[in-house]
């Protein structure tokens, strides 16, 4: 069985801008060593810099793990990314009502964006394959 292409090296090289905050290691569903960068400033910036070269490997890596399917990778990563304290990504999955908590609590006062920045990949996968 063939695997397809569900997440996107340019978006990746997008989200490394903002790699030293560990947003692509997030989007190629690394949340500790994601988290790790977030509090180290990317390892302090040296880590950040090593990143711009595995992004092809990181890219591979999640392309054999998560399923392509009705909900979209990519979109779903750009909208947890610059506007996840309204829910606009939760809405984009069709998880409705969490979306709307999102929106009126500010992600949940925040915890629920970081809950969603480690699961994003694992929830759109369960949803592509139900599909």
């Amino acid at each position: 069985m063939e695997k397809g292409n569900s997440h996107s090296k340019t978006i990746g090289y997008i989200l490394w801008i903002f790699g030293f905050l560990g947003a692509h290691r997030f989007y190629y569903g690394k949340p500790i060593s994601g988290t790790i960068y977030f509090f180290t400033l990317g390892l302090l910036f040296i880590g950040w810099i090593i990143d711009l070269f595995l992004i092809p490997s990181m890219d591979r890596e999640a392309d054999l793990r998560f399923r392509e399917g009705e909900a979209d990778y990519d979109i779903a990563w750009i909208l947890l990314t610059f506007l996840g304290v309204f829910g606009i990504h939760r809405f984009y999955i069709g998880k409705w009502f969490t979306g709307a908590v999102y929106f009126l609590t500010g992600g949940i006062f925040l915890v629920g964006v970081i809950y969603d920045f480690w699961t994003l990949n694992d929830q759109i996968h369960i949803i592509n394959s139900s599909n």
